[in-house]
């Protein structure tokens, strides 16, 4: 009952013998677990800004994402934060003030030049690899485990932050081996930490501009001018959150309106009113999450019952949650606030009155468009962006390098070498663990591929 619950965290089974082999990888995880969750305050990396500063936003959330402990000084709230601003120039230094553990200065850094100072981008050991994956993601973590693993030389090229859009969930309860459940930002740190003790390289934050093919191999270019040839791609650069089409909406974006949500999100809030926008898992997650802090939490729901695009263990825990207030049927019009979000305004579907609803915060989570702009041209689309694979191109041909052609293989483009997984994928599952299963897929169809020569 206590597993069950959540109470234990994890377990072992008596006789442990041989204890290296079944009782101390155990505490090991755990003990990494718990350092992960409660690192000590740093010393040296100090993010100075404002609570409904859109940049100062952009660098907490991607400190966050990437895992970087720091400590967050709230002009509104913090006297010390004064001190570190009129220390570094005063109003001279542009929000986000970050100081880092050697004592230098950056003022409103970009991602890129944060992940420079504090060593998350990592170099290009050699110009090709074996495979280059495009989003580290579950999809692209899983196929960088199983490609690593089994001898190729692996690139991950990641955008943000590893975990997708499963990175930000607050806890996934129905994945595999994790009974009381997991954080997306856990799982993630997990997955790629498995990765790169298999020998990955992680190149974040790169942008990927466009794909072309040079006879046998398949070259990335970046935003940068950088390129990276690969004998093999997978592409899982997975989706984004649907922009919320109501007033103002453009305008308080960062300012309290927000598209997705990570952990630390939540504790800002406390004792205020959010509301959260989707009827999908992540909306589920996030809404109760939120109501371990927040006063009050709105679940606005476009549906008419929370069971079409939720998972039922999620309903009935938010249904026995008393501070989530669930609206069916509701749509938001506009977005209320001057320099911040105050308020939104929703109506019922079908004609009804409206309702502003005073909230601090908004947090997006509704449908999702899949991230392949950068492909149009190169690959087949769906008319929503989704890439074709397998089944969808059965009646085109890719050549085997022999003269003759095939069918594209399970999870394979119109391109030859070059597979999808996950999200981005047309028909795909939309769930972790699937697309863990199609990352490892892909890597297993990669194989088969070079063994062929195929061109």
């Amino acid at each position: 009952r206590a597993i069950d619950a959540g109470a234990v965290d994890d377990y072992v089974v008596k006789p442990w013998d041989p204890p290296e082999d079944r009782l101390c990888p155990v505490l090991d995880d755990l003990l990494d677990d718990w350092t992960a969750e409660h690192a000590p305050r740093p010393a040296g990396v100090r993010l100075v800004g404002h609570r409904w500063d859109a940049d100062s936003h952009r660098a907490r959330h991607y400190l966050a994402r990437n895992q970087v402990p720091f400590a967050w000084y709230d002009l509104e709230v913090h006297a010390e934060a004064h001190r570190l601003l009129e220390a570094a120039g005063g109003e001279a230094c542009a929000l986000p003030l970050v100081l880092l553990p050697g004592g230098e200065r950056l003022c409103d850094p970009s991602n890129e030049e944060l992940a420079g100072r504090l060593g998350l981008s990592a170099r290009t050991e050699t110009p090709f690899y074996d495979v280059v994956i495009v989003g580290a993601g579950p999809a692209g973590l899983a196929a960088a485990v199983y490609a690593t693993s089994e001898g190729l030389t692996t690139a991950v090229v990641e955008r943000e932050a590893p975990g997708g859009q499963a990175g930000l969930s607050s806890r996934i309860e129905n994945y595999l081996g994790f009974p009381a459940g997991v954080s997306g930002g856990e799982l993630a740190r997990r997955a790629l930490a498995q990765a790169r003790r298999f020998g990955a390289v992680m190149l974040t934050p790169r942008d990927v501009t466009h794909l072309e093919v040079c006879g046998p191999y398949r070259v990335l270019h970046d935003a940068s001018g950088e390129r990276l040839t690969a004998r093999a791609v997978v592409i899982a650069s997975g989706v984004s959150y649907r922009r919320l089409a109501a007033a103002g909406a453009d305008r308080l974006e960062g300012r309290g309106l927000y598209y997705g949500a990570d952990a630390t999100e939540a504790t800002l809030c406390a004792g205020e009113d959010v509301a959260v926008v989707g009827g999908g898992n992540s909306a589920g997650q996030a809404a109760l999450h939120f109501s371990r802090y927040a006063r009050r939490v709105h679940l606005l729901v476009l549906g008419d019952r929370l069971t079409r695009d939720m998972s039922r263990y999620l309903v009935d825990r938010i249904e026995r949650t008393p501070g989530i207030q669930v609206h069916l049927e509701t749509e938001v019009v506009s977005v209320e606030g001057e320099g911040h979000l105050t308020a939104v305004t929703v109506r019922r579907l079908g004609g009804g009155d409206r309702e502003a609803l005073p909230v601090s915060s908004t947090y997006v989570f509704i449908g999702a468009v899949p991230c392949t702009d950068w492909l149009a041209g190169t690959l087949e689309r769906e008319e929503r962006g989704y890439l074709l694979t397998g089944p969808d191109l059965v009646r085109r041909t890719v050549s085997d390098g022999n003269g003759s052609g095939r069918d594209p293989s399970l999870l394979e483009t119109g391109v030859p070498g070059v597979f999808a997984a996950g999200d981005v994928r047309n028909r795909s599952m939309k769930r972790v663990a699937s697309a863990v299963g199609e990352g490892a897929t892909a890597i297993a169809l990669i194989h088969q591929y070079l063994q062929r020569g195929d061109q």
